[in-house]
């Protein structure tokens, strides 16, 4: 298993991937236009020249950044894959100085297992809400938000949930 910077050679198998998942309503879909437009944004585990994870560090503003578009392949699920990718985006997070990172979703479990605890939407900057005006739920979200603030003494990032090596 590796873990690298996505290219723009991977955004089909990434959307193909991402969009399996948005059409049984588990997240949102991503446009083809909408992964070439931030690729530099994304990682992707690859096993046997094969896409089975991406997700995504998106910068929101100066101490605040969306993991977005997290999916890993069904097979490879209960593996640690998608903790390591959310412990990297974290991690990478961190590095920028950027000291919170949120997530909206309907997977709460996955990201309390990661050290994220759920927040009250209304309780986000407006800037979080720019790009959901083009969503299909807008206005009526559904979505859970689920924060993570890297300076909290209690947490520890755990980079060694499985042996995956990262080059990026």
């Amino acid at each position: 298993m590796q873990l690298r910077r996505a290219k723009l050679g991977d955004v089909e198998e990434m959307m193909s991937l991402i969009n399996n998942y948005a059409q049984q309503g588990l997240m949102l879909p991503r446009s083809r236009n909408m992964l070439y437009e931030n690729i530099r944004e994304f990682l992707v585990a690859i096993e046997n020249n094969q896409i089975v994870a991406v997700a995504a560090l998106h910068i929101v503003w100066r101490d605040l950044a969306e993991i977005r578009a997290l999916a890993v392949a069904a097979e490879y699920m209960g593996k640690g894959i998608g903790k390591v990718l959310v412990n990297n985006l974290i991690s990478e997070a961190s590095d920028l100085g950027c000291n919170k990172v949120f997530a909206l979703t309907y997977q709460t479990e996955f990201f309390e297992s990661c050290g994220f605890h759920e927040i009250n939407k209304d309780e986000m900057p407006s800037k979080v809400w720019k790009e959901c005006i083009n969503c299909v739920k807008f206005p009526n979200c559904d979505e859970i938000a689920m924060m993570y603030i890297l300076d909290d003494p209690k947490k520890e990032i755990a980079y060694n949930e499985t042996s995956i090596s990262c080059k990026y």
